[in-house]
């Protein structure tokens, strides 16, 4: 890079502690300040506080020289030409997102600019959060010409957040001022000319020198609507399909076919289109209520995001039933449970519906053991303490003389399980996978009765179907 800029970064959540890992692996140099002594302690040495993917290595390779950590706000933002505000943003009572933690960072870059300075909007924020972040800097006695705020939203997945952020699909930048526009083209232009591609030992991906990232620049308010109404689109896609599922699934049909025959329209596309128990984590369920929250408050009438709410919610209850409609009564029942984290690839818990689903059949009187390749410790502070909740060292540990197996997030290596080993393991050879992730006349050769989500029932040879469903 021929001249790097000088990036502060506040926040070390996914968002923050990704971003300025990126920021300095494309070669900017970087200052990631987060209020939690221990943590900043934790990276400092070496520590890697979250689950994901190239994380740790670009983390390795960068610390000490292009990136740093600090609790010195202040000093931080004081060297760097970019603040870019990475603090949480969770969802408040009446579904609108909390800004507090954003108003009380801005509060204290005020008490620090005495040269111009981008304030960069990084965290998922509601339209005119930029607007706010003004006014709030305004009224600390910061001059005008002191300062822009630009909203650049993130479009990154946990478990893939590394390569979505070097691979991105697009980047956008909302500025309201060309002088702000310029350094932000400036900081993202390893990836949107291609440059980063070219360095050795780069990340491969989809993009590359020939294919670029795409940047687009935008008002400040467009690109905070592009944020929220991106999440609420896709949100939409995965309620739509399992609606779909439960149609599928009462007329016998198959809800795989169906999804790969609705993904093959170009128009439409095959991603998010996976029935299973709905969608979690700390970016959905949240920007689902805070962007109907914002159309609310400017009298929009958006009934569409309450109803992919609703179906997100009863599809918990839908795959509860399955459950208890496979076991008959669930009080005392042995059940292993395979996932605990939202979905794979992550330790996140937030919002998850598997720690929803094991609650409410533990509520229900069953037994549960479960396991996870990387949540279970962050589980354990979350699910209350029972004699009924158990933990396993591995996933044919949980399913020892189990009662059932439940697939409760889609980890590759659940997609991936030796079925003859696991056969002998349970006491009943019963599946009942929230993650389609097998088929089930597969399932059935390798002697399982096998439940899934929008597709009939595999029963076990020896089982029989039930009475009631023949016919």
């Amino acid at each position: 890079m021929d001249k790097p800029v000088s990036i502060c970064v506040i926040g070390s959540g996914y968002v923050g502690l990704v971003a300025a890992a990126c920021f300095a692996e494309i070669g900017h140099r970087v200052v990631c300040v987060d209020n939690d002594e221990a943590k900043v302690r934790q990276l400092c040495t070496g520590g890697v506080p979250i689950f994901e993917r190239h994380l740790p290595e670009l983390l390795a390779r960068h610390r000490g020289h292009a990136i740093r950590f600090t609790t010195d706000l202040g000093e931080a933002v004081a060297s760097s030409e970019a603040v870019f505000i990475a603090v949480g943003t969770p969802q408040g009572d009446s579904g609108a997102a909390d800004l507090s933690y954003v108003e009380a960072v801005v509060a204290e870059i005020a008490r620090t600019i005495v040269s111009y300075k981008v304030i960069v909007e990084k965290s998922t924020v509601p339209v005119y959060t930029n607007d706010w972040i003004r006014r709030v800097l305004l009224r600390h006695g910061v001059a005008p010409e002191s300062f822009d705020v630009v909203s650049n939203p993130e479009f990154l997945r946990e478990g893939t957040a590394v390569e979505d952020f070097l691979h991105p699909d697009r980047i956008v930048v909302g500025a309201n001022s060309e002088r702000a526009a310029e350094l932000l083209r400036r900081i993202y232009a390893p990836l949107a000319e291609g440059g980063y591609y070219a360095q050795a030992g780069a990340l491969a991906g989809a993009c590359g020198v020939d294919r670029p990232a795409k940047l687009l620049v935008t008002s400040t308010q467009s690109a905070e609507i592009i944020k929220h109404a991106s999440n609420a689109f896709l949100a939409m896609k995965i309620s739509f399909i399992n609606a779909v599922a439960n149609l599928a699934e009462a007329v016998d049909a198959d809800i795989e076919d169906i999804a790969a025959g609705i993904g093959l329209d170009s128009r439409i596309g095959p991603k998010f289109l996976r029935a299973g128990l709905g969608y979690g984590g700390s970016c959905f369920p949240k920007d689902v209520a805070a962007f109907h929250w914002v159309a609310q408050e400017r009298g929009v009438d958006f009934h569409l995001l309450e109803e992919v709410r609703k179906i997100n919610e009863t599809q918990k209850q839908v795959f509860f039933h399955k459950v208890r409609s496979a076991l008959w009564t669930l009080r005392g029942k042995r059940l292993a449970a395979l996932g605990l984290a939202f979905k794979g690839d992550t330790d996140d818990i937030r919002e998850s519906p598997a720690i929803g689903m094991i609650q409410m059949l533990l509520d229900a009187g069953a037994i549960v053991t479960a396991y996870d390749p990387a949540a279970m410790e962050r589980a354990q502070e979350t699910l209350p303490p029972a004699q009924n909740m158990h933990y396993a060292d591995d996933l044919y540990a949980a399913a020892e003389n189990a009662d059932a197996l439940l697939i409760l997030t889609d980890w590759k290596q659940f997609a991936a399980l030796d079925l003859a080993r696991l056969n002998r393991a349970m006491r009943f050879p019963i599946v009942i996978d929230g993650r389609n992730l097998y088929k089930p006349a597969e399932m059935q050769r390798c002697g399982f009765t096998y439940v899934s989500v929008g597709r009939p029932t595999a029963y076990h040879a020896q089982e029989g179907k039930p009475r009631k469903d023949r016919d």
